[in-house]
């Protein structure tokens, strides 16, 4: 029952959120560095649906979802659905960061956006107040279908996943 009502209320939020989502453009137009400070295009994951999650070391709540991030990772990877997680830090820390991403076994694509770049990348993708955690949920066509500020439940990032996989089909 707990993930039948997530799951209805993540749909009813991902179809308000289409009719003036906002564009995911500027994401794939940036360049951030991964943990080995090596830049990846974003532009490299367009054409596939991606969950993405900006956290922080700091923050609480982005630790508590980020078990259930890395358990939705290794099971929806070979459906071609991508988790990546995007570090609100600075570059210069990317071996703290690296080390944390370690400890918590992130096995999804791990990269650091810079604080400044990374708010400013988080508010045109409609988090206007930066926030964090903020995960957002692009489709394969490169929309937006939804977004929450807020740690999400296991049962919301499945539902999120859901509705990526049937936009795909």
């Amino acid at each position: 029952m707990k993930r039948l009502l997530a799951a209805l209320l993540f749909t009813l939020q991902g179809a308000s959120a289409t009719a003036d989502a906002p564009s995911a453009d500027a994401f794939f137009a940036l360049s951030l560095a991964n943990l080995e400070q090596r830049l990846v295009p974003l532009a490299s994951f367009r054409g596939k649906p991606l969950v993405v999650n900006f956290w922080a070391r700091w923050c609480a709540p982005c630790r508590k979802e980020i078990p259930d991030l890395a358990r939705l990772h290794a099971r929806y990877k070979d459906r071609g659905v991508l988790v990546i997680g995007i570090a609100v830090e600075e570059v210069k820390e990317h071996e703290k960061v690296r080390d944390f991403a370690r400890a918590y076994e992130m096995s999804y694509t791990s990269l650091i956006g810079g604080i400044e770049q990374s708010i400013e990348l988080m508010r045109s993708l409609g988090n206007s107040k930066a926030g964090l955690p903020f995960t957002v949920v692009i489709d394969s066509d490169g929309q937006v279908r939804s977004s929450k500020l807020g740690a999400m439940s296991a049962a919301e990032m499945e539902a999120a996943v859901g509705s990526l996989l049937r936009t795909a089909d």
